[in-house]
């Protein structure tokens, strides 16, 4: 085969990139490792920010996203027994996040490539990068049962995640890697439930962090601090909600209805930036490059943010021959992951309990949360964060 951009990964950042590309006219082929199912099967965050919902509509795949997403004009947090309500609307003049769930933002993109036709190869196994830096070829191979099949291509971005081959591809000479491993990890359930709180409730307790979060009013998605050493297995459902409990002020948790999950799932949380995020002809975006914990709900939505540098980058290349988008590419995404890198780490620093922590760190969170709270000069800074940078 032969393309202008080869995308490597399958999930909601090359999905999303090759819809906007292909209304365009500019041809794409899109290379899964997994299966669809597979690819459908995975639960994750769902809290999308203003810039990523706007890119979903501009790819004309926002429709059902806007029927059946949860506008969300504020969230809570819950300390020391008490909630206190972050006014979404009052601190950024009227802009909201919407709640809709990864895996469906990733089946209402798979449904818009389908309509155009839009070439997505799943199952791809052994998938390489060739020629880089070439002025003249640049291709990609991959193997389907016993076949190695080319495509030949202008660019190659790589959306494959952090395990995936792109990042993998550049020179360790070229390549910088910053990285922070946070000691504890996030036990998520999925539950056929009715939320506690038709808002997102961040709850910070000596006993560790929690989450009461949503996918609808009938899907509810909980999560809590665990240690890095625990296993799915040692958590049963009953185990589950008895420490959501206890994490939780009295109000919320005599209220909260639980029942069986439908997922459960242990997520480690470390922060990670690779550096530069081209090499070539070569363009990371997403997991690739980067990975926040998921307290700020930065993950998709900053992968989002490297669709729009990297879509207005080759429009301007393909449209007008104009490369200055695709040369200050790392640059000016960096700029941005960087800023989600540290709403991130903040976010994960006020609201968790960190093992052996010294009575001065305790106390520095408490002050810190008392201050947030007081001032509304600190809220309009978490909430200009929180609904989305600009691009």
């Amino acid at each position: 085969m032969k393309t202008s951009v080869c995308i490597v990964g399958g999930g909601p950042s090359g999905l999303l990139l090759s819809q906007l590309l292909h209304l365009q006219g500019i041809e794409t082929v899109v290379l899964e490792r997994q299966s669809r199912e597979y690819v459908l099967s995975r639960i994750r965050a769902g809290v999308l920010e203003r810039g990523f919902a706007a890119l979903m509509r501009q790819a004309q795949c926002g429709e059902r996203m806007d029927r059946e997403g949860e506008v969300h004009d504020g969230f809570f947090i819950a300390h020391g027994g008490q909630q206190h309500r972050i006014d979404l609307h009052k601190f950024s003049g009227g802009s909201s996040v919407l709640v809709y769930g990864q895996t469906e933002v990733t089946r209402d993109l798979y449904a818009a490539r389908d309509l155009l036709q839009g070439v997505v190869v799943h199952n791809a196994e052994d998938v390489q990068l060739h020629d880089l830096k070439s002025s003249t070829g640049t291709y990609v191979t991959y193997r389907q049962g016993d076949e190695t099949l080319r495509i030949d291509c202008d660019y190659v971005v790589g959306a494959d995640g952090f395990h995936g081959v792109s990042r993998k591809s550049i020179p360790r000479d070229v390549l910088r890697e910053y990285e922070k491993v946070y000691p504890f990890g996030w036990l998520g359930v999925l539950s056929r439930t009715k939320p506690v709180s038709p808002e997102l409730i961040y709850a910070r307790h000596a006993r560790g962090f929690a989450l009461c979060s949503l996918r609808s009013q009938v899907l509810s998605r909980y999560y809590i601090q665990v240690p890095l050493t625990d296993r799915v297995e040692d958590w049963s459902d009953a185990a589950f909600w008895d420490e959501l409990q206890r994490r939780l002020p009295s109000s919320i948790a005599g209220q909260l209805v639980t029942g069986p999950s439908i997922e459960k799932s242990i997520a480690p949380l470390r922060s990670y930036v690779a550096e530069p995020m081209r090499y070539g002809n070569l363009f990371l975006a997403g997991d690739a490059a980067h990975i926040v914990p998921p307290t700020g709900a930065r993950g998709l939505n900053t992968a989002g943010s490297d669709v729009h540098y990297l879509y207005q980058a080759l429009v301007a290349h393909y449209r007008k021959g104009d490369d200055t988008g695709l040369d200050r590419y790392s640059e000016q995404a960096l700029a941005r992951v960087w800023k989600a890198q540290r709403f991130s780490w903040w976010m994960t620093n006020l609201l968790h309990t960190y093992p052996d922590q010294p009575a001065y760190d305790q106390q520095l969170q408490a002050t810190e949360l008392a201050y947030l709270f007081s001032s509304e000069k600190a809220q309009a800074a978490l909430v200009e964060n929180y609904v989305g940078l600009p691009y």
